[in-house]
């Protein structure tokens, strides 16, 4: 076997269902530099390309593989994918890996075992990919990326240490065989045992490795091996929510009938908390969503600083209500593109479309501060071992 596989001293890297494209605005502003995109969302595409141009954007089905290779500038060293998550969720009934959209992963996986080895990958999902079918599509598709060459990480880290929002996610990283020797980072033993190194490492951050992901790691075989990547969890770095929402007059605020609606629709405990914090002589700033709650339609407040997460605008329940409140004064409006925009880390994205447009492409992307941290704590440090030792070898030769 070769030493490595690094056949290009570019960070290059790849991504698919690129969404809007907020992994490539995370990545970027390290020096990586963008080869090729796909999703097959034509409102997706117009604000991607809104951001970045057309150059690298490709609208199409995953599944069309060699209209795919064909059009990426092989080799890359990085590749990513936030394949879809509603058949990993309530949304799309819990159908999981198999469903008719999350299933487009498949198709991921064709394209990937097309383009060669490429050293360093990253797919990314809802937490709902650990408890899909009581955690066999979590096993089943780390083990098609093991039978591809990957030794593999996975860990979950929340967007709250970065933004005042509450948006926790899995990232399954991968390093090929062909370079994993190449890295600092512990691994599984020869017997593909987990061993006492790799128990020690991964103890250090419970938040980002919990027992419920751990369990399955345990008991998923794989042809590779498992690593533990350096990442270290986050110092809580971010603002207030309150410094992200606007609560000038111009904005949509809803009458009076429709606040004292929603205001009815609160519980005791909720209509409390509003109440509190009307006597505090304070403004404070919250959300709301509507959820359902033993048949009834409730308003369930949030006023902790932070947002809950932010969701795609279906149904009654997913677009997420700013509460403002002054004393007895209380204002009440749906969050707005912009405000979903801060969220994400991204508040200079330029905004087209409409507003639902708008809140599908952000509501359904990562945040970039995230992206960042993985790619300083990850991929960057991983890319310069390989390539330090790519060059030690061929003085050595």
């Amino acid at each position: 076997m070769p030493r490595t596989t690094l056949r290009t001293k570019k960070k290059t890297f790849a991504e698919f269902f690129a969404g809007i494209g907020l992994v490539r605005c995370g990545l970027e502003k390290s020096g990586w530099e963008c080869v090729y995109a796909n999703d097959n969302d034509l409102k997706k595409e117009e604000q991607y390309v809104a951001r970045f141009g057309d150059a690298d954007f490709h609208l199409c089905d995953v599944f069309e593989t060699n209209s795919i290779v064909s059009k990426i500038e092989l080799p890359v060293s990085l590749v990513t994918a936030s394949f879809p998550c509603v058949d990993l969720s309530l949304a799309g009934h819990w159908k999981g890996i198999s469903g008719s959209h999350s299933s487009a992963v498949f198709g991921f996986m064709e394209c990937l075992s097309r383009m060669g080895d490429v050293p360093f990958l990253m797919l990314e999902n809802v937490v709902g990919l650990l408890s899909s079918q009581k955690g066999e599509d979590f096993k089943s598709l780390c083990q098609l990326l093991s039978k591809a060459g990957y030794w593999l990480d996975v860990f979950q880290l929340d967007a709250r240490y970065f933004v005042p929002q509450s948006r926790p996610r899995v990232f399954v990283i991968g390093i090929h065989k062909s370079v994993i020797e190449q890295t600092s980072f512990v691994r599984s033993d020869a017997e593909f045992t987990l061993g006492e190194s790799w128990e020690h490492q991964i103890a250090k951050f419970p938040k980002l490795r919990p027992k419920r992901l751990l369990d399955l790691m345990r008991c998923s075989d794989l042809e590779t091996g498992w690593f533990s990547s350096n990442i270290t969890e986050p110092a809580v770095d971010r603002v207030d929510l309150q410094n992200l929402i606007d609560v000038d007059d111009g904005q949509d605020w809803w009458d009076e009938i429709r606040v004292s609606k929603h205001l009815a629709m609160m519980t005791e405990p909720h209509r409390a908390r509003v109440e509190e914090a009307g006597k505090s002589g304070k403004t404070t700033i919250g959300t709301i969503y509507r959820r359902k709650r033993n048949g009834a339609t409730r308003s369930e407040v949030r006023m902790d600083g932070i947002a809950g997460c932010l969701r795609t605008p279906k149904g009654g329940s997913a677009r997420q209500i700013i509460i403002v409140i002054r004393g007895s004064d209380v204002r009440m409006r749906w969050m707005s593109p912009v405000e979903y925009a801060r969220l994400q880390g991204a508040g200079d994205f330029p905004l087209v479309g409409g507003v639902n447009q708008q809140l599908f492409g952000f509501g359904d992307a990562v945040c970039v501060p995230v992206i960042e941290w993985i790619d300083s704590q990850v991929f960057s440090p991983a890319f310069e071992e390989v390539s330090l030792t790519k060059e030690s070898v061929k003085s050595a030769d």
